[in-house]
């Protein structure tokens, strides 16, 4: 008979192709693991891994075992987390709260899985703006939020990180920057950027556009916006510059507005944010979901372009 605990190491291990990161994963001991999947092995009668001092990876056998064994694993938890759901309740409208381009391309990937999980709880998406990017959570008009770090608030948890990249300088197109392969946060006192309108938290702005550059220059604030897109539009129109995320290249690419790389700035996080007393069944399950998927993917989104930083 199949031990249940040898088909989970398995498929951390075909997963991860680390044993260490897969122990981790199930926070068991790397012993542990190791033993898990020989025994499995024994069972079935051959090697399902090539181990080395460098790699770990599957024999052809390991991935067609792989292959049949995975599917069959996640419909079993499904029916798990299903049964699990009815009798504690995750089911109804959960409402969760997004800035700018959410969990970029995990976005989808974390709608569908929770759909797949839990399909009697209907999530709503609920866009949030930088002048009070943390009002809808604290008024309780969305039950979880994908939001810019820092959050600095005895009230709120910050939850699994699900983008992490560098930051650009977005310029107009016909700005002397926008001829320039890179930028620092130095060339923001030679030009100005914006303010926020209030109730911002001044730390999360500040962060996001600094007020002076590292060697103590004092960068100009001018007019204040309340939302990305009036940030855009007073860039393209030569009103100012500002730091971005690299992604905003990507989601918000525009004919007038051109993206310098900043690699002296530092890298900027969205993570998934709650009200530390208000954790329903449909939170943790949510949390859940988007854990699971910064795992599968590998770590955040954005990764690749922390890389080539």
């Amino acid at each position: 008979m199949l031990d249940l605990r040898e088909i989970e190491a398995f498929l951390a291990v075909a997963e991860e192709l680390h044993f260490g990161r897969a122990a981790e994963r199930l926070q068991i001991s790397q012993p542990r693991i190791s033993q898990l999947v020989k025994t499995l092995e024994r069972r079935i009668g051959a090697a399902l891994f090539v181990r080395s001092s460098r790699r770990v990876d599957l024999t052809p056998l390991g991935r067609q075992v792989h292959e049949e064994i995975a599917p069959a694993y996640r419909q079993l938890q499904g029916a798990v987390h299903r049964a699990r759901d009815t009798a504690r309740g995750v089911e109804g409208v959960l409402r969760v709260g997004f800035l700018g381009s959410a969990a970029n391309e995990l976005t989808p990937r974390i709608l569908s899985a929770f759909r797949t999980r839990h399909p009697g709880c209907e999530v709503v998406m609920v866009e949030a703006h930088f002048a009070d990017p943390l009002g809808p959570l604290r008024r309780g008009e969305v039950d979880l939020l994908f939001t810019r770090l820092p959050v600095q608030e005895p009230d709120l948890v910050v939850g699994p990180v699900v983008v992490r990249e560098p930051r650009m300088l977005a310029v107009s197109a016909t700005h002397p920057f926008a001829g320039q392969e890179r930028a620092s946060l130095e060339d923001l006192a030679r030009d100005r950027v914006f303010a926020v309108a209030t109730p911002a938290p001044a730390y999360w702005w500040d962060f996001h556009v600094p007020p002076v550059t590292p060697s103590g220059r004092a960068v100009e604030r001018g007019p204040a916006v309340a939302t990305f897109q009036e940030l855009l539009a007073h860039i393209a129109a030569g009103h100012g510059i500002s730091p971005v995320a690299a992604s905003v290249a990507r989601y918000y690419g525009r004919p007038d507005i051109v993206y310098v790389p900043m690699p002296d700035a530092p890298h900027t996080e969205v993570a998934l944010v709650w009200r530390a007393q208000d954790v329903t069944a449909r939170v943790e399950a949510f949390i859940q979901v988007t854990a699971d998927a910064v795992r599968l993917n590998g770590g955040p989104a954005g990764a690749e372009e922390e890389k080539e930083d």
